[in-house]
């Protein structure tokens, strides 16, 4: 791995060094300065000339700021004759903003993609988007891995009896079918309507969750709004108690008042794409370094990523219990 250079903005620097880890390699240095107007200036302090650079760059709030730090060091990377550029996000905040859906609304999604490729980036790494179509948004090729791997290795060994899958949303279902077929579970869904940015209306429950643990699996959790008005839904409906299993795990404004002192609540599952937040011990946080290190170790080879979907993704082979890796072509 000497030819890969491996850089971070200020977002999350502690998931770059576990993905360093990971890959045998150091995380190199860069030094982002503010100044007096305000204006950001991002400097490499590591020789990029005919390398293979990736920058690890969650959007999370402040989420402009990470992202104008995302597109300067892509720049200077660009700048300093880097081989190729890869943005690693695992958290691309604006896939949210992936449809008109109102006049005369800005379509961020796109918008910020084509700002990372004007900037000079080759390629993008992330994971668990908003929607897939979002792919479509990048000029470049797009690696987009899923965490149900690895979430659903949270759960091996545990006793699963009387638990369902619950999808907030129908939107999701399919996802949540796939992390079903890993733990042998059956699957239920939300019928959901969004009011607002933080506000729904959870109107039924398609499927049978009376007498039952739902494990609820999402994407993101943002202000967990979502996930009081469905508990709510699914306690009318006979479920007994809930596991909250997501992705990016953001829990934002009050979130963590709202989902760590709930009754019907037993454990918050997450995972390492965004950084945990503050003063919740209880919080369970699934790394994904190994994922994205072994992700950039085969792109960086010229290796399958789509192996990596082997064993959770139907459409590439039958669900496995875990991802072997060391057997992957």
């Amino acid at each position: 791995m000497k030819d890969v250079v491996v850089f971070s903005g200020s977002a999350h620097p502690a998931l770059a060094d576990r993905i360093c880890a990971h890959l045998g390699v150091t995380r190199s240095p860069v030094d982002i300065k503010r100044f007096a107007n305000d204006c950001l200036q991002a400097q490499l302090l590591e020789n990029c000339r005919l390398r293979d650079v990736y920058i690890v760059q969650p959007l999370v709030p402040p989420t402009q700021e990470h992202l104008m730090e995302l597109l300067l060091m892509i720049d200077a990377a660009r700048g300093a004759s880097a081989a190729q550029i890869t943005a690693v996000m695992p958290h691309y905040a604006y896939a949210r903003s992936d449809k008109k859906d109102a006049s005369r609304i800005s379509l961020g999604g796109r918008l910020v993609a084509d700002m990372i490729g004007t900037a000079g980036a080759h390629r993008v790494l992330t994971m668990a988007l908003h929607a897939p179509q979002v792919h479509g948004f990048f000029s470049m090729p797009v690696d987009h891995l899923t965490a149900i791997g690895v979430l659903a290795d949270h759960f091996r060994g545990s006793n699963l009896a009387d638990c369902i899958v619950v999808s907030p949303d129908l939107g999701n279902a399919k996802v949540a079918t796939q992390f079903a077929r890993l733990l042998g579970l059956p699957v239920a869904a939300g019928s959901k309507r969004r009011i607002s940015d933080d506000q729904v209306v959870v109107d039924s429950i398609v499927g049978d969750v009376a007498g039952r643990r739902v494990i609820i699996l999402d994407d993101e959790i943002a202000t967990g709004g979502s996930m009081v008005e469905l508990m709510d839904r699914l306690r009318e409906a006979g479920a007994t108690e809930a596991t909250i299993v997501c992705t990016h795990g953001l829990f934002a404004r009050r979130a963590v008042e709202r989902l760590r002192g709930h009754p019907f609540v037993t454990d918050v599952v997450t995972t390492d794409t965004v950084p945990a937040p503050p003063g919740w011990p209880e919080l369970r946080v699934r790394s994904v370094s190994a994922l994205f290190a072994e992700a950039i170790d085969r792109i960086h080879h010229g290796r399958s990523v789509s192996s990596l979907f082997e064993g959770v993704d139907p459409t590439y082979a039958p669900p496995q219990p875990r991802l072997p890796f060391e057997t992957m072509a």
